[in-house]
């Protein structure tokens, strides 16, 4: 199945573009506009499984955007993004036909788990786990989608950037994985501090893996790290 769309229109630039990556580095393909025109132009131009509407846009709110796109489709899922809390606010974005209202401030992980319950209720979720988001290393089974690492007698529940880490790890199994890479495209800057950081998920990453003597992680001086799997 192709890549699920995403239309996210979020005037503010830090927060707009801090949630297209996360989106995009979990699997959508994110379009992000500015404004409630061009977020209109874009619906009109593409199909998109899920909106996401800041409600405060420049040039046509997001209440206003919606009404337009309700015009065009009745059933393409909607969340909208507010810094308001008032219950009018919700009313007015529920009767316009909203599948899900998030008031500022939110997590990233929160608004991953609200489009992934609406994909699964409105039926455009993908079939289980899209391909190359499930993988086996070791006696072990790594469900990206879902952050959890399992292993034959129990299971670890991973966070964002556990996951993205070892999902980086497993795709370049038994070859190096460039630190500058995986900094750049997870903690979107590869100074000393971000790299520090990375330095203490990769430990661990190894506690995680340890009940598996085949599996090891190593760090490749001056480059990176590669994960080696010694098959029997």
């Amino acid at each position: 199945m192709d890549e699920t769309k995403i239309l996210l229109v979020e005037d503010d630039p830090n927060l707009g573009q801090i949630l297209k990556e996360y989106l995009d580095i979990k699997g959508f393909k994110t379009s992000l506009c500015r404004d409630g025109k061009a977020g209109l132009n874009a619906f009109k131009t593409d199909l998109y499984q899920v909106c996401i509407f800041d409600v405060m846009l420049p040039i046509m709110d997001g209440f206003s955007l919606a009404e337009e796109v309700r015009k065009n489709d009745k059933e393409v899922p909607i969340i909208f993004l507010t810094a308001k809390a008032m219950n009018e606010d919700k009313i007015k974005g529920l009767k316009i036909g909203a599948d899900d209202y998030m008031t500022k401030p939110f997590s990233t992980e929160e608004l991953l788990l609200r489009v992934k319950a609406i994909l699964r209720r409105s039926g455009r979720a993908e079939n289980n786990m899209p391909p190359g988001n499930k993988f086996k290393v070791g006696h072990f089974t790594f469900e990206y989608d879902t952050q959890v690492l399992k292993a034959p007698t129990d299971e670890v529940k991973l966070t964002s950037k556990e996951s993205e880490l070892l999902k980086m790890l497993c795709q370049t199994k038994n070859q190096v994985l460039e630190r500058s890479k995986a900094l750049k495209q997870i903690w979107h800057d590869d100074n000393y501090f971000n790299s520090r950081s990375m330095d203490v998920y990769i430990t661990k990453l190894r506690k995680y893996l340890k009940s598996d003597e085949r599996l090891q992680i190593l760090n490749i001086h001056g480059t990176g790290f590669k994960l080696i799997e010694v098959l029997d």
